[in-house]
């Protein structure tokens, strides 16, 4: 479930590792899942265990394609143009 607890930090939720997800996969376009880990595992150590949540969050939305040859995630969801400081 989303629902947050009183004892939830909020940089260790699945929504958070959604967005650094979606800023990862927005600026690249397509990025390999060891790739992405590697890059979560900087930005928020001790987040492995919410990878697979988070990137089905992602999914389910409509925001994330598996290509298996490639083993990647790719970015299939709206461009918007927004300056390059926000993503």
């Amino acid at each position: 479930m989303l629902k947050p607890t009183k004892h939830t930090d909020p940089a260790l939720s699945i929504l958070a590792i959604s967005g650094d997800l979606l800023k990862i996969l927005r600026r690249k376009r397509v990025a390999g899942i060891a790739e992405l880990r590697q890059q979560l595992r900087k930005s928020r150590p001790g987040t492995d265990r919410l990878f697979g949540p988070g990137a089905s969050l992602l999914f389910s939305l409509g925001l994330l394609e598996y290509r298996p040859k490639t083993d990647a995630f790719e970015y299939v969801g709206p461009q918007w143009n927004c300056p390059a400081s926000i993503v």
